[in-house]
This record gives C-alpha cells, sequence and structure tokens, in this order.
C-alpha cells in the first residue's frame, strides 16, 4: 500500500537554522523539499565529493586488477581528506609519466634512423665555424643538389637519404630541393632521452602498485563519503531554506530574520514532528498535500508482497503518490512470467537450490538474508512448478526422463502431448484477458462512486471481446468462432468507454474530450487486440529456450560417451549456462514488460513518482 502523506511546513529563526536541522535529521521522518541553491560550503563539499569519487575509483580498479602492491600504506587516521590529496597525487604522477613516455617514445621514433643525436655537438661545431644542417631527402632530390652544396651522407635506404649540409656560415643554402626536410634538433639529447623514458616507463607500475598499497583504504574512503554526503544534503537543506527579514516592532525577541522549511511526513509519523516543535519552540503546520504538491511515495507492503521490492527497486519504478500500489499483483504475475520464460523445472531446480544454499549459509553466519534472495527462490519455485506441468526438464526428449516426472505433468501442457503448444498459446492469451481485466476491474472499484466506472466497464468488455477475436485469428477459428454477441460486446464496450471514461463532473463535457481524441480512442481497439497478443512472448521465448537447450545436449551427446567425456561437459556447462544468463535477459524485457507497459497503461499507472527518502542521520549512498 502507499503510506498517506501530511504536508509539514516549520518555521524557526534564523539563527536556530542549523540546530533546528540537527535536530529534525534526528526524528528522520520527514521528507524535505530540495530548494535549488548554491553557495561556496556547498561548492566545496561537492568538489569534496567529486575528487573522493576518482579515488575510489581508481583504488578499486587497483583492487580489481589485483596489482602487484608493496607493503600497504597508512591511512591518515582523522584526516580522510588527505588520504584522498595522496592518491589523486599518485595519479598525476601516473598520468604525467604516461604523457611522457608516449612524447618520448614519439621523439626517440623521429631520430631512430639517425643514431643518437647531440644538439651541443653542433653548436660546438658552429662555434668552431663549421655549420652542418642534417637534412632527409629523397634519392631523386639528392642527385639534383647542385655541386655548389656540399654534403656528407649518414645513412640511406631504397628511397631515402640522410645527410648533412656542411656550410660555412649559419645560413642554409639557397638552392636546397623543395622536398629536402631538415631535421629539428632534439632538447636534448638522445642518450638522455632515453634516459627519461625508461625512468618514466618504470614509474607508471610503480603508480599502480602505490595504488595496490593504498586499496586496503576504500572502507574507510566508504565512511567519508557517506559523511560528505550527509554533509552535502545538510548544507543543501540548510541554504536553501528561504529566510524573511523581521520589522523592528516584531514580536519575536529581537530576532532579525526567521527561516522556514516544507516536507512530507507518513500520516502516522506526524505527531513526532509535532513533539520535537513543541519542545524546541518551532512553528509547526500540517496540512494535506494539495494537487499541485509533488508529494514522495513510500510503499508498505507485508513480508510476502515485499518479496518483489528487490526488483522494483533495480528498475527504479515507483508508482505516484495518488496512483495505485500493484506490488501485489506485479509479484503474483511476475512469477508466473518469469516460470514462463524460463520454462525449464532443472534450471528452476539449480536457481532453487543456490538461493536455499545462500540464504542457510547467511543465516549461519548470524546475518539476516537479503530480500532478494528470496525472491530469487520464490521465482525458482514457480519454475520448477511449470516445468513440472510441461514436462521440461533440462531440455531432455520426453522419451529419457523417468516415468514419474512424465506422469507428473498435466497432460493438456505436457511435451508429451503434440497439442500442447495451441494450449499453451490459449493459456497466455487467458493470461492476458485475466490481468488487464483485472487492471479495469480494479479501474471499476476506484471510480465506484463516479461515473467512469462504466467507462471501465466498456473498456472489460472490449477485452473480453477482443480475447476471443485473438483465439479466433491465432489459434483456431473453428475452436472460436466469431459470434454475434462476441462482436456486440465490442461495439457496446467501444460505447460505453467512449461516452463514461473522460467524465470529470460533465457527462457532456466527457463526450467532448472523447470526440476530440475519436481517432487515439477508436484506434484503442487495435491496441487492445495488441495488447492480448502480446502475451504471447510468454510462449515464443520459452519455446526459444527449450530449442536452445535440446541443441546442446544433442551437441554435447556424442562426447559424453566417449574418450573426450571432459568436452561433452564443457559444452553441457557452458552451453546451459549460456542459455540461463539469456533467459534472465528474456525475462527483463519481456517478463516486466508486460507488468509495467500492458497491465499499468491499462490501470492508468504511469510509474512517475519517486521514493520517500527522509532527512536522516544516516546518509544515502
Amino acid at each position: 500500500m502507499i503510506v498517506p502523506m501530511k504536508k509539514v511546513t516549520l518555521v524557526v529563526l534564523d539563527r536556530e537554522r542549523e540546530e533546528a536541522l540537527r535536530i529534525l535529521r534526528k526524528t528522520g521522518v520527514m521528507h524535505v523539499e530540495r530548494r535549488t541553491t548554491s553557495g561556496q560550503t556547498l561548492a566545496d563539499l561537492q568538489s569534496a565529493l567529486s575528487s573522493l569519487d576518482q579515488a575510489i575509483a581508481l583504488l578499486s580498479e587497483a583492487a580489481a586488477a589485483k596489482t602487484a602492491a608493496g607493503s600497504p600504506a597508512a591511512f591518515p587516521a582523522g584526516n580522510p581528506a588527505a588520504a584522498v590529496e595522496e592518491i589523486l597525487a599518485v595519479r598525476d604522477r601516473k598520468r604525467a609519466a604516461q604523457e611522457s613516455a608516449i612524447s618520448l617514445a614519439r621523439e626517440l621514433e623521429r631520430f631512430a634512423e639517425w643514431g643518437e643525436v647531440n644538439p651541443s655537438d653542433f653548436d660546438d661545431l658552429a662555434r668552431r665555424g663549421v655549420y652542418l644542417f642534417p637534412f632527409e631527402m629523397t634519392v631523386s632530390e639528392y642527385t639534383s643538389l647542385p655541386a655548389s652544396v656540399r654534403s656528407i651522407v649518414l645513412n640511406r635506404d631504397k628511397k631515402t637519404i640522410r645527410c648533412v649540409i656542411w656550410g660555412e656560415d649559419d645560413l642554409l643554402h639557397a638552392e636546397m630541393p623543395a622536398g629536402a626536410r631538415e631535421l629539428v634538433m632534439p632538447a636534448k639529447p638522445t642518450v638522455e632521452l632515453k634516459e627519461d623514458l625508461s625512468a618514466a616507463v618504470v614509474a607508471i607500475p610503480e603508480c599502480d602498485a602505490s595504488f595496490a598499497a593504498r586499496a586496503s583504504w576504500l572502507p574507510s574512503l566508504a565512511a567519508y563519503r557517506s559523511e560528505l554526503l550527509a554533509a552535502i544534503e545538510f548544507e543543501t537543506i540548510r541554504s536553501g531554506m528561504p529566510v524573511v527579514e523581521l520589522g523592528e516592532g516584531s514580536s519575536v525577541g529581537g530576532a532579525a530574520s526567521i527561516a522556514w522549511l516544507t516536507g512530507f511526513v507518513p500520516a502516522e509519523e506526524v505527531g513526532t514532528v509535532m513533539d520535537a516543535s513543541k519542545r524546541h519552540g518551532w512553528a509547526c503546520m500540517s496540512e494535506d498535500p494539495s494537487e499541485e504538491d509533488a508529494v514522495p511515495t513510500k510503499v508498505r507492503n507485508n513480508r510476502v508482497v515485499n518479496l518483489i521490492s528487490p526488483l522494483l527497486e533495480f528498475l527504479g519504478t515507483v508508482p505516484g503518490y495518488r496512483e495505485i500500489d500493484i506490488s501485489l499483483w506485479f509479484l503474483l504475475f511476475f512469477g508466473i512470467f518469469f516460470a514462463m520464460i524460463f520454462g525449464d523445472a532443472g534450471y528452476g531446480s539449480l536457481l532453487a537450490v543456490i538461493s536455499v544454499f545462500s540464504i542457510a549459509r547467511t543465516y549461519a553466519r548470524g546475518e539476516k538474508p537479503a530480500t532478494g534472495l528470496f525472491m530469487i527462490l520464490y521465482l525458482s519455485l514457480m519454475t520448477v512448478a511449470w516445468g513440472t506441468i510441461t514436462c521440461t526438464w533440462f531440455g531432455m526428449p520426453v522419451a529419457a526422463l523417468p516415468g514419474f516426472l512424465v506422469n507428473a505433468s498435466l497432460p493438456a501442457f505436457s511435451n508429451a502431448n503434440p497439442g500442447a503448444a495451441d494450449n499453451i498459446k490459449v493459456f497466455c492469451f487467458t493470461l492476458g484477458l485475466v490481468q488487464i481485466s483485472l487492471a479495469h476491474v480494479i479501474g471499476i472499484v476506484r471510480n465506484r462512486k463516479s461515473p467512469k466506472l462504466l467507462g471501465e466497464f466498456g473498456s472489460l468488455m472490449m477485452t473480453v471481446g477482443m480475447y476471443f477475436v485473438v483465439l479466433n485469428l491465432v489459434v483456431s477459428a473453428e475452436k472460436y468462432p466469431l459470434s454475434d454477441a462476441i462482436l456486440a460486446m465490442i461495439g457496446c464496450g467501444f460505447l460505453l468507454n467512449f461516452v463514461f471514461i473522460n467524465y470529470a463532473g460533465s457527462l457532456v463535457g466527457g463526450i467532448v474530450e472523447s470526440l476530440k481524441n475519436f481517432i487515439t480512442m477508436f484506434l484503442g481497439i487495435v491496441n487492445m487486440f495488441g495488447d492480448i497478443m502480446s502475451y504471447i512472448r510468454l510462449w515464443a521465448v520459452g519455446l526459444a529456450g527449450s530449442a536452445i537447450s535440446a541443441t546442446v545436449n544433442s551437441m554435447a551427446g556424442p562426447f559424453l560417451g566417449g574418450f573426450i567425456i571432459f568436452a561433452g561437459v564443457i559444452l553441457l556447462f557452458f552451453g546451459h549456462g549460456l542459455n540461463l544468463v539469456m533467459n534472465v535477459l528474456s525475462v527483463i524485457v519481456h517478463g516486466v514488460r508486460l507488468n509495467t507497459l500492458e497491465f499499468s497503461n491499462h490501470l492508468g499507472l504511469t510509474w512517475s513518482g519517486f521514493k520517500y527518502e527522509p532527512f536522516a542521520e544516516t546518509a544515502k549512498k
């Protein structure tokens, strides 16, 4: 369920603003409305957080790479900012070494064909009146040099000649070929460049080792990050509180100004804020949120329904405050969709064993298992149930399975039944009918005091009618003929939906609104057909997974009875492992979609909410 909220406004003396916020943070129940703000303190905190994140990323990368490290570095106790500076200083040294190594390697490559070059040698000769100009040119260009140009060839290949031009002054001969390229002297002798390159190359792994030696700092840095996040949150709220200047005639004991903030508190927790206001002399007002207020959503369910919360948190989907919480229906239908997409009792058994082992191991350590483990256990058991019904175990042929597994299957859906595919298709469409109909039944209940319920009833009629249209077109026109009653049901449903679905206090106004969107509403019939058809994906994706399992088995089979049995085992392991990963992706794409798109659209659920996050002592990470 979505917990009812109250909008709370607090007014405090400006001089008591920080202390009031510390007290409010201890209550830990108010989701404070943030206002856009700025300031030097906030900018410094955000800059510190940015530097810290860079430092954590560097150490995490070193820890993941398992870089060899020397003796562990001691963490600067009581000064995590200094630790961040140390890490970033190492980063800067590594970056400088990398840039230097690239630059030096490029420079030395330029002189690779010239041998050792020392600029001071050319300077010494110039002081003695001997001017040498190193040049590189083609063979044809060299042979075209005038006889007056004196040169010494240093080396050559098939196309290029490297030489020095000898002159009696520092002016280059005017008749040099246009394509001749004079060698630009290095900043220092190439011998020294090589030494610098070696030093830079050595410095890079030394920096990596330095990161590895500080990898043990990660927990301390994570704690520092929590402190920074809390400080940023506090400063954002503090600096964002509007301030009102009071006149000299005010009765606030000479106070110059007051500050205020607004936020949202669960209705049952409002007393906590009221009590704190009375104790500390704050002005406090509580009221119901208005339609214009952006109210955070707090979802609270029992332990069973809460099994779906890890998935919803992973997806980042939150219903709007004024929308409906579908956690129960999401859990139920997602379990069915998951089972049909995985479709294999063997895979479900593996997941069940892994989840049970993980739960037991966590309990053995004296810890509470994550809710996600129980969700996986629920989904795996649903998969085992569906795989048992369809007689699907690791993609093995029915003839190869023990008799008790075949007998445990449901004949209508069992792989032993040639007509099982059509029966599963009908089951998929029936699932679509049930889920979409449920959405409109919920709509009828929510609008029970408004004529809009007739619009929802019309949508329900169209859903049932289009269900039979789908069966007629996709499964069998003979088994599921379209009678006049079905067509009349669709037509009447459309009429009811057209007249009443946009009702907002005036029947005529609702009809006018529907007329404005006539094309969209008419296409709604086609959308209803498409939404029910969409559930066929459960059969199609499950069939694809079964085919992959069977293919893996057939490829590995010839190896299992021979000398290279290990090759068959490896093939089975990787083949079925890949299929499991693909099934997980399919569940995310298809199983989630049917809940968050088809079902939610018929509910009018937009998932436009944002999570209730109270201003509390524990910072969000």
